[in-house]
């Protein structure tokens, strides 16, 4: 799991001298006050009526937790109010597109997550949004582990049975994903590949919908974000076979890591970040990343995340883009290598 060490941006001020005739001043006046009207020249008073953060999945999603615990806060510490509204659709597409075009004045933000700033670039030939040009990072947010799990009345129990069904009989093993490209279908991908496995695929609009396929016994596997399968393990439900993590999570001990039960692949991405427009002031961002991460190091809301199994980031800008490339890189390969695509 990667961290970050919090740096917060400096603004810088300029200061002129100007030796010019009175009719030169005057014009310099009116230039002044057209600057002043810039977004850049208010960033001093940024902000001045409430900020839009947009959430590119549906209410009681984990990015929708992530923001509805943190929007009070960053409210509280900048002096305005955050309002979530949720825009879901095409894998995050909707919500992208939506951001891309808003004003660059810090008013309208977005909650992505990898799937959407590194993976979707990869896997769509005609992305209406372009990850690298369209937005300006401003801080991020959380990290999260997720495990593979198989209904309760499956008869895959652990990894290396799965794994050996699965090579005794290839394509029969089916999958459940929160949809073609996202997470949960890229880091099942990842283990079979690992394997050298080859299971059937079933896509469905959600997260919550894919994993009720497995606890009905639709679907034989899926691989879940750790908080949101977790009640489940816990129920009975649906039955662990590995943390797609660098350690075994606290509240499954007993349950290997994936490299632990044999397969030598990296851990899942799962992080989320705060993002906004293209052209964001400097000094915008560097208030809002200051009060998102003073949100996150709250002790309450800290505490909230982790019991989620939300990994608390701490960071800067441009951190988390770096990042964001790093697996846009590693993911990009594995998606060509792999044939995987959405159209």
């Amino acid at each position: 799991m990667f961290s970050f060490s919090f740096r917060p941006l400096s603004s810088q001020r300029r200061n002129t001298r100007s030796t010019a005739p009175r009719h030169a001043v005057v014009a310099a006046a009116a230039l002044l006050a057209t600057a002043l009207a810039l977004p850049g020249a208010q960033a001093a008073d940024f902000p001045d009526h409430p900020i839009r953060l947009v959430v590119p999945q549906s209410a009681g999603s984990g990015g929708d937790v992530v923001a509805r615990l943190l929007s009070d806060k960053i409210g509280s510490v900048l002096g305005a109010s955050v309002v979530v509204e949720n825009k879901p659709g095409a894998n995050g597409i909707v919500a992208m597109s939506y951001v891309a075009k808003a004003p660059a004045d810090g008013y309208t933000l977005l909650l992505p997550g990898v799937s959407q700033m590194s993976f979707n670039p990869k896997l769509y030939k005609n992305l209406p949004y372009d990850a690298d040009k369209d937005y300006t990072y401003v801080a991020p947010v959380v990290d999260t582990p997720f495990v593979l799990v198989a209904g309760k009345n499956s008869p895959y129990k652990t990894l290396p049975q799965l794994i050996a069904a699965a090579k005794a009989a290839p394509s029969s093993i089916t999958f459940a994903s929160a949809g073609a490209g996202n997470s949960t279908h890229l880091s099942t991908e990842l283990i079979a590949s690992g394997a050298g496995i080859k299971l059937k695929h079933i896509p469905y609009k959600g997260s919550g919908p894919a994993l009720n396929a497995v606890i009905g016994g639709q679907v034989d596997l899926m691989t879940s974000v750790l908080g949101s399968a977790l009640p489940q393990i816990q129920g009975g439900n649906v039955v662990p076979l590995a943390v797609l993590a660098d350690q075994r999570a606290s509240d499954l001990p007993n349950v290997p890591t994936v490299k632990e039960a044999g397969l030598n692949v990296p851990p899942m991405p799962g992080w989320f970040a705060i993002v906004g427009p293209a052209g964001m002031d400097k000094a915008v961002v560097g208030k809002l990343n200051a009060a998102i991460q003073a949100a996150i190091a709250d002790p309450a809301i800290n505490k909230k995340l982790k019991d989620l199994y939300f990994v608390p980031l701490q960071g800067t800008a441009e951190q988390i883009r770096a990042r964001a490339d790093q697996d846009a890189q590693f993911w990009g390969d594995f998606i060509a290598k792999n044939g995987i695509q959405v159209d």
